[in-house]
């Protein structure tokens, strides 16, 4: 059965379901939209309130709504797609894991076995990508997976040394 909420910041003009459908409750009418997909596979709806328009993504939205999970900027806590279809945006395929959990996890061949490396599918090679206190530092694309790793080692022993002196 399907169930919709109001999105947060968009009372009575929005609401997302939680099979990860979203409706525009404007004009008195009531329409799904359809939304597009971003480059990594996820969808994204455009959301206007008072002539201002923001895109936003589906599956944060349902885990707002559904879950109780509030984004605070430090990415500490993730919204998962449990089987990794970033495109499935239902309920019951999401869930709240930190976010070293969701970079260590494996994705169906995208994810690399080292922390902090994955496959970046438009580049066709691995990207090396380091979170400190919520910030996301690209470290560079790499032919070879094992380089990836070294060069995000690298960083976080810098990160480590820095920290010791200070």
């Amino acid at each position: 059965m399907e169930i919709f909420k109001d999105i947060k910041g968009y009372e009575g003009l929005y609401k997302i379901s939680n099979l990860g459908r979203v409706k525009s409750l404007k004009w008195n009418k009531e329409k799904i939209l359809k939304g597009a997909f971003d480059y990594q596979g996820y969808m994204l709806v455009s959301l206007s309130k008072e002539g201002v328009q923001k895109t936003h993504k589906v599956h944060p939205m349902v885990a707002e709504s559904f879950l109780g999970h509030k984004r605070d900027g430090t990415h500490k806590v993730v919204v998962d797609h449990i089987d990794g279809d970033n495109k499935n945006n239902k309920l019951s395929n999401l869930q709240l894991i930190s976010n070293r959990e969701n970079c260590s996890k494996d994705k169906s061949g995208f994810t690399s076995e080292y922390t902090g490396v994955s496959w970046h599918t438009i580049g066709k090679k691995w990207v090396a990508q380091i979170d400190i206190n919520g910030k996301r530092t690209y470290l560079g694309l790499f032919t070879k997976e094992e380089d990836a790793s070294e060069a995000y080692q690298r960083k976080l022993s810098l990160i480590i040394k820095t920290n010791k002196d200070e």
